[in-house]
């Protein structure tokens, strides 16, 4: 899943063509960024299980696709396939700086089902975020993931869109 306004034959889906994967999935774009929010992680769980429901299966969400992928998680069973969080927003985020605050859809949903202990957690799930990263709040992605029991990797000195070489690294585990 992409981040906003991504597409598959771009970016983060571009570099997985090139390497020789087989990529599926949903882009932030067009058709489906008209859907309201509970469609969209309606029609991304539905696919998850209709389409995606193997171990062998390896999901990578960017950004925003790392919100819906969550969001969707929270309606379904645990995620049976490997999970890659890249960047993941996981609520609401401001940056001084530049006076921009983004708050999406059920900002604070995620932590209260952790808290709840109701947020079913993908059985093979590793995270990424950058040490700078003001969108995706390393701090608040830190304490997301300990609660969910999910370890969570800060890229040094990197900001919300990662290195390209540090995620080539995390493609290559994947051969």
């Amino acid at each position: 899943m992409t981040g906003m306004g991504g597409r598959l034959d771009k970016g983060l889906g571009r570099g997985l063509l090139d390497k020789g994967f087989n990529v599926k999935g949903r882009e932030l774009y067009g058709d489906f960024r008209k859907y309201d929010f509970q469609l969209q992680i309606e029609l991304i769980a539905k696919d998850l299980t209709n389409l995606f429901w193997d171990e062998s299966c390896c999901v990578i969400a960017n950004s925003f696709g790392a919100y819906l992928f969550l969001n969707a998680q929270a309606i379904m069973k645990p995620y049976i396939g490997k999970v890659i969080l890249l960047s993941p927003i996981v609520g609401e985020f401001s940056n001084e700086e530049t006076l921009t605050t983004f708050v999406p859809p059920r900002a604070g949903r995620l932590f209260e089902l952790a808290k709840a202990d109701k947020l079913p957690t993908p059985k093979n799930c590793e995270i990424y975020v950058g040490e700078e990263d003001w969108q995706s709040n390393p701090k608040s992605v830190v304490n997301l993931g300990a609660m969910l029991g999910i370890k969570v990797n800060i890229v040094p000195k990197a900001g919300h869109m990662l290195p390209v070489a540090y995620v080539e690294k995390i493609l290559d585990g994947l051969i």
